[in-house]
């Protein structure tokens, strides 16, 4: 049973744990990324089915490291979900983001975008 890979990066550790718990609660695979430049080489290690992805980081930010995925013709359409809290959707637009999340987020409404996203093909089930 092949299970999404969700990639979450985050440089508050807190965010960071509190959502790789809940997903992997749910049955997803989980990779961790503290800035860009580790969310870079982790997407070239293992190609994830979803990234959420925090803007506002130190090293590498969230748009730099989108601009960079971008860049990767391999990569270029794995899917993108914002999770920030500069209130501010329009950012995630501008970075080729599918969804976004403000913080602090509900946690129904996250596991409702990563299943929405990996739902194809996938055998964890929605939440409900």
């Amino acid at each position: 049973m092949n299970h999404p890979l969700v990639l979450v990066v985050d440089d508050d550790p807190d965010i960071l744990e509190a959502i790789c718990d809940i997903l992997e609660a749910e049955g997803y695979r989980i990779a961790r990324a503290r800035h860009g430049g580790e969310a870079l080489a982790s997407v070239e290690a293992q190609r994830p089915d979803v990234i959420l992805l925090d803007l506002m980081m130190p090293v590498m930010d969230g748009v730099a490291f989108a601009q960079a995925l971008r860049l990767r013709p391999e990569l270029r359409d794995v899917p993108i979900v914002v999770i920030s809290a500069d209130g501010n959707p329009q950012r995630a637009a501008s970075v080729g983001a599918i969804g976004y999340l403000a913080k602090p987020f509900d946690i129904e409404a996250l596991l409702s975008q990563v299943a929405g996203i990996t739902r194809q093909g996938s055998s964890v089930a929605p939440p409900g």
